[in-house]
């Protein structure tokens, strides 16, 4: 038998893949941040911006259980 092996969690979203886990554009990311409605980006270098994945999936979840 094989197993499914669960990837884990990424530590960091960058753009595109945010974009694809949210379905949103980057346009839409980025107004929200400056919005100050989505968590700011971590600048991990000179040209390397993401997203830390636990604060993105606590906003995620903070969403949902606003909807309710």
């Amino acid at each position: 038998m094989s197993q499914t092996v669960q990837q884990p969690t990424p530590q960091f979203y960058r753009l595109p893949q945010l974009k694809a886990r949210l379905n949103v554009s980057g346009s839409s990311i980025w107004a929200w941040v400056k919005k100050g409605s989505f968590p700011a980006p971590v600048k991990l270098a000179e040209n390397t911006t993401a997203w830390s994945a636990a604060d993105v999936e606590a906003w995620a979840q903070s969403r949902i259980a606003a909807s309710k």
